[in-house]
């Protein structure tokens, strides 16, 4: 599964990775606006937006993305390790 991190905070993108490792995901993150975001999102099977960390022109670009390329989004307001770790096994577990 590939997914895309959208938000969340700088320090946790260590952390991140290891997650997305430790599921056998493949993954982007982004936790700064980039000009070209919408692009480099790609074709990801999941965007996971980190709600609370996030700029609003962000969380935009996310779902105009994830509606336009039919693209499963995710939610959260909290950017946790936890939180990442749920969302990625709910999301692997729906896949089965």
């Amino acid at each position: 599964m590939s997914v895309v991190i959208i938000g969340g905070h700088d320090r946790m993108v260590c952390r991140y990775r290891d997650i997305c490792k430790q599921q056998n995901c493949k993954y982007k993150i982004f936790t700064q606006t980039n000009h070209d975001l919408e692009n480099q999102i790609g074709d990801p099977d999941l965007i996971v937006v980190f709600t609370n960390p996030v700029s609003h022109e962000m969380v935009k670009i996310a779902k105009k993305t994830a509606a336009n390329r039919n693209i499963a989004i995710v939610q959260s307001h909290c950017g946790s390790c936890n939180a990442l770790k749920n969302i990625l096994q709910s999301s692997l577990e729906g896949e089965k």
